[in-house]
């Protein structure tokens, strides 16, 4: 059966089982906006020293050693942002897209969370509380609740989350879609159909097996898309090329090559729900493995190589979104940042200040936003972290409040509560 047969199977299959029900999930309604949000969790905490280094403080190359960047203009040196800040060398395409103005670059950027549990500061992360598991509901979730009628589409499902479970913070009130790429071989048509057969007679399970199908047929048009596009612009290669054997590559390293492949499948996902006229407009997905306690490298080594697989992931996404890159505003961040010096076994463990990131055709960008407050022993917090200066509730207001027009007043009361205190950043997305 050919690609074409494929998609019409899936799509008949999902409207067999859900019949009418099919329109009320994930074969959207017209949106009324073209404004369009993803959120991109860094599981692990992301060095934001390394990301983006402060080269320009003088005490940063002393508490790295060998492990820091170094300055721009330097062999692999960071990538300049301006006097102070650079970008890991391998954020090649970050840095093309803070020439272009599409980023923005906060550092010294933590949640209200300040201890060193992971699974804590990615609860608070989420939550959009000061402390962890005080909801359990996540603050994009009631966002989405309560986006404007003018600025929503007339379907139920607002968002969708992309991987193995819905996220905390898209956990709530506000329905939400899903998706996660399947590790198990795909079903067959006859069996397809029998299953369809089977579940017409329960409005439940139709409706779930629509909502699955037809997830499945946008994610899979998306990602046969991007292969065939691929395949139009790459040489091919014998089969006894070296660079297709798998016997050149480690364990590890097929490790990291399927983990960045299962990564760029989630992002080419991601730019099919989204890109769609009748699509939903927030997308969610996480990476993990960046809990960098040792061999954590600098220019090159462990990072370096998930700073360019994140960076070519994002790259993909711009990609893959076309038109609506122009209306799509993407936040990356961390449950918290790590220590200022490297440790004994080269590496750096848990911290407070980091990095994040907003980027994208609807973002003011160009520019590092940033109350940096220096590296010397006195200013770091507790005498180890970076020390936070800026709450990442004020960029994530910020965003909610321009681009999705979430009133002040819920921003406050309802998706923020206690955030009085973290202003909503301004001039963050293009008038």
């Amino acid at each position: 059966m050919n690609r074409l047969d494929r998609r019409q199977f899936l799509t008949a299959s999902a409207l067999a089982a859900g019949g009418a029900l099919m329109t009320s999930r994930l074969a959207f309604a017209s949106t009324n906006t073209s404004s369009r949000f993803v959120f991109i969790i860094l599981r692990g905490a992301l060095d934001g020293l390394t990301a983006v280094p402060p080269c320009g403080d003088s005490d940063y190359a002393r508490l790295r050693r060998e492990i820091a960047i170094p300055a721009p203009g330097s062999a692999n040196g960071a990538i300049k942002l301006d006097n102070l800040f650079g970008l890991h060398p391998n954020l090649r395409f970050l840095g093309d897209s803070y020439a272009a103005r599409e980023l923005l670059v906060f550092h010294a950027v933590a949640s209200p969370y300040r201890e060193r549990s992971h699974f804590d500061g990615q609860d608070v992360l989420e939550n959009g509380f000061v402390r962890p598991h005080a909801s359990q509901t996540g603050w994009l979730n009631r966002a989405l609740a309560a986006v404007p009628a003018e600025r929503a589409s007339s379907r139920k499902e607002l968002g969708v989350a992309l991987g193995q479970n819905v996220p905390l913070v898209m956990r709530g009130p506000a329905a939400v879609a899903s998706w996660s790429p399947s590790k198990l071989a795909a079903l067959d048509e006859d069996t397809l159909g029998r299953i369809t057969d089977l579940y017409a007679r329960d409005p439940i399970l139709s409706r779930r097996l629509a909502d699955a199908l037809s997830a499945e047929a946008i994610a899979a048009e998306a990602q046969t898309d991007a292969l065939d596009a691929e395949a139009s612009m790459t040489p091919t290669r014998s089969a006894e090329s070296p660079e297709n054997s798998e016997q050149v590559l480690t364990r590890r390293e097929k490790g990291a090559t399927a983990a960045s492949a299962r990564y760029v499948e989630v992002v080419r996902a991601a730019a099919g729900f989204l890109r769609r006229d009748d699509g939903p407009q927030i997308a969610v997905f996480d990476t993990t493995g960046w809990d960098t306690h040792a061999n954590e490298g600098g220019p090159q080594g462990q990072l370096a190589a998930r700073l360019a697989a994140l960076d070519t992931g994002l790259l993909t996404l711009k990609d893959q979104l076309g038109a609506a890159w122009q209306n799509t505003a993407v936040l990356i961040a961390t449950e918290f940042g790590r220590t200022a010096a490297i440790n004994g076994t080269r590496g750096t463990d848990h911290g407070t200040g980091s990095a994040a990131f907003l980027f994208g055709g609807a973002v003011q960008g160009g520019r590092v936003v940033s109350d940096w407050p220096g590296l010397s022993a006195s200013a770091l917090y507790e005498g180890r972290d970076l020390a936070p200066t800026l709450d990442m509730r004020a960029i994530m207001k910020g965003v909610l409040s321009e681009h999705l027009r979430v009133s002040n007043a819920t921003l406050e009361d309802e998706v923020f509560p206690d955030s009085r205190k973290a202003r909503a950043l301004t001039g963050l997305i293009r008038a």
